[in-house]
């Protein structure tokens, strides 16, 4: 039973899903060995015309990349405290020379200038540690200590990096942290950095966008499951480090893991222009919420001209939509904040942000700018052009492309989000996913279309000789849909499996995008090798459950009542909370679970009285469920079995459902 309830509502953290996934450390592996295959020619065609296609001969991001270095480590290796490797820059030692046929040559270079790691100095007073987790973490220079910026993914990677920025810098107090926005891979390492009794007793400022804590301990939370499944496609959980495995995440390497936590901020950003003093430093902070995170900041020091971009900005096209599965994003919003950006702070000589690294200079300092903001207002204005003319999605995502001067820019380039996904993301924005035509208002379900696509186009022998002649003839793309419906008909059919492995294979060795790389491949793998699932460690973010609204627990465990078992059910139990002074009294009828907080419920079935502290025991899977009713940790009031039957009406999902197969 421990297991059930620890997995029944608490693996739905999605925020969790993209950091915490990851089955065992990254290795570098011989290419292939994983069973891929080899690229085609019309792949190798494919990728050296991307050659001709971009101005690969400009090496400024690479000049800019390697500028400031004070030191590097010749190698990162971060262990958790059981020995289990969270971080290896060795992984990645084989991305060196040209790319590798099995690679999209713009990836690769991406994925080249992302492998650097180190303290780099931005300008006097201002530094990044790059290349110990997914993300960066910035140090300012006050008048008595650190101002850090986004404590990356975990206490184990930001350890590591503020430890190496000490070594070189000196053991220098900190006396606050910005947190830029509400991804994990900018608050979860919060711990290595500041201690509890540091924000308690006043000695650390954390200063966080309005709505923070809310979206950081609650983003995602009703969806973490299916979240968690897909972003082990999405970052390439299982594949191996190599030119034909996974080699970048756009963004940087890939999402850090460890144990993760937070704290609640002491100061808010809830407006724009708001400035304020820290330790000796004026800032001049942007309030950008429902851009790239639902709470986000950027800033900018007026005394060093330097403009901090969080991950409003980055050099790459980043996500409107995220394949991981998320709420879209208001491509308008976000292009309308870096338009205000440019008008606030545009005597800026510096941008540097929690992802890539920085541009100097005002002129291109101005020009980067103009273009991150005009590709966003490109696709977003273009999307709804051509919709209003009655193209769908698919139609639209085929029709877009950015204008020469945003596509020939490296830090447009659609290495995390793409131009297609992202114009869906802003069709959807404003129409959902009806795209108008009645055929597709109630199609049938892949695997009963599946069998009625392969009967009529002659069965499935029939089926893979012509999807092996669109292979041969790299329609790849096509051969996709052709055996998708074929494996959906017949999952067993090995051939089958096998030929649309390697369609996926060929286009993960085109693709620019680092997600559409590692979601082919990882389609290719389970193909080939069976699901393997994902390993959520939910109670490495105990710390960071304990600040999750109490309200959301109860909307994510309404979420998993089996509504078909519950539908002549009617219960009802009180949860006293009896260290926080809250009860909420629930009750399942119609199939549904509703709560309300109050007075307790006169007529509950069971009325369970515990701490905040032992519900979050329980959650985790610390505590068994089973054990606690009948032993004496609780105080319950009423039928015991009834407490059963309740908790007995919840879906204990296990994470691992298919995706490529029935």
């Amino acid at each position: 039973m421990r297991a059930s309830l620890g997995q029944s509502w608490i693996l739905v953290v999605g925020l969790l899903a993209a950091c915490s996934s990851e089955p065992e450390a990254p290795v570098a592996a011989a290419p292939g060995s994983q069973g891929n295959s080899d690229p085609t020619e019309h792949t190798i065609r494919a990728n050296r015309a991307v050659l001709d296609r971009l101005p690969f001969a400009n090496r400024d991001d690479f000049a800019a990349a390697d500028r400031g270095l004070v030191a590097r480590e010749e190698r990162v290796l971060v262990e958790a405290a059981d020995g289990r490797v969270i971080w290896d820059t060795a992984a990645y030692e084989f991305e060196t020379g040209d790319a590798p046929d099995s690679v999209n040559p713009s990836l690769w270079r991406q994925a080249q200038l992302n492998n650097r790691h180190g303290l780099y100095e931005v300008t006097e007073g201002v530094y990044q540690v790059r290349g110990y987790d997914l993300s960066n973490m910035s140090i300012i220079v006050g008048k008595t200590g650190w101002i850090v910026v986004d404590p990356l993914t975990s206490r184990e990677t930001a350890a590591a990096a503020l430890g190496w920025a000490r070594e070189q810098l000196g053991d220098v107090p900190i006396v606050a942290v910005i947190l830029t926005h509400s991804h994990i891979d900018h608050f979860g390492g919060l711990e290595a950095v500041v201690s509890a009794e540091d924000v308690e007793v006043g000695r650390v400022r954390i200063i966080a966008p309005k709505g923070f804590v809310e979206e950081a301990t609650s983003e995602n939370v009703m969806a973490g499951i299916a979240m968690g499944r897909r972003a082990s496609f999405m970052y390439g959980f299982p594949l191996e480090r190599s030119a034909r495995g996974h080699v970048d995440s756009g963004l940087g390497k890939a999402p850090g893991s460890g144990t993760f936590g937070i704290f609640e901020p002491t100061d808010i950003i809830d407006h724009t222009p708001q400035k304020m003093e820290i330790d000796g430093v004026d800032f001049v902070f942007q309030y950008a919420p429902e851009s790239e995170a639902p709470a986000e900041l950027t800033f900018y020091l007026p005394d060093s001209k330097a403009f901090c971009g969080a991950e409003v900005v980055s050099h790459n096209l980043h996500n409107l939509y995220t394949l991981r599965g998320a709420k879209v994003r208001d491509a308008l919003k976000w292009s309308g904040y870096i338009h205000q950006a440019i008008d606030l702070f545009g005597e800026a000589d510096i941008v540097f942000a929690s992802h890539h690294w920085p541009t100097w200079g005002n002129a291109a300092v101005i020009a980067y700018l103009e273009k991150q903001r005009d590709t966003y207002k490109f696709i977003h204005d273009q999307t709804l052009r051509l919709a209003n003319a009655g193209y769908t999605p698919r139609e639209i995502a085929e029709m877009i492309e950015l204008p020469e001067s945003l596509r020939t820019s490296f830090p447009n380039r659609g290495y995390y989000g793409t131009v297609k996904h992202n114009a869906k993301a802003v069709y959807q924005w404003y129409f959902g996913w009806y795209d108008g035509n009645p055929a597709n208002l109630d199609p049938l379900p892949p695997q009963q279309a599946g069998e009625k696509y392969v009967a009529f186009m002659g069965g499935g022998e029939a089926v893979l000789d012509k999807a092996r002649a669109s292979f041969d003839a790299g329609e790849y793309r096509w051969t996709a849909t052709v055996l998708d419906h074929l494996v959906f008909a017949e999952p067993e059919n090995e051939a089958a499996r096998e030929l649309l492995a390697e369609t996926y294979d060929q286009l993960a060795y085109q693709a620019e995008s680092a997600p559409w790389r590692d979601v082919y491949l990882t389609a290719a793998l389970e193909l080939r090798q069976g699901t393997g699932g994902t390993a959520l460690d939910i109670s490495a973010a105990a710390r960071l459950l304990r600040h999750m609204p109490v309200e959301r627990f109860f909307d994510s465990m309404a979420s998993r009542i089996i509504g078909e078992k519950a539908a002549e059910t009617d219960l009802r139990v009180n949860f006293v909370f009896t260290d926080i002074d809250r009860t909420f009294a629930l009750r399942i009828a119609n199939g549904v679970l509703n709560y309300r907080e109050g007075a307790p419920d006169p007529d509950a079935d069971v009325t369970l009285k515990l701490t905040r502290d032992l519900w979050l025991r329980l959650v985790v899977g610390q505590a068994g469920l089973r054990e606690l009713i009948f032993g004496d940790d609780l105080d319950i009031d009423g039928s015991r079995m009834a407490l059963m039957s309740f908790f007995g009406l919840l879906e204990t999902p296990h994470g691992a459902f298919n995706i490529v197969t029935p």
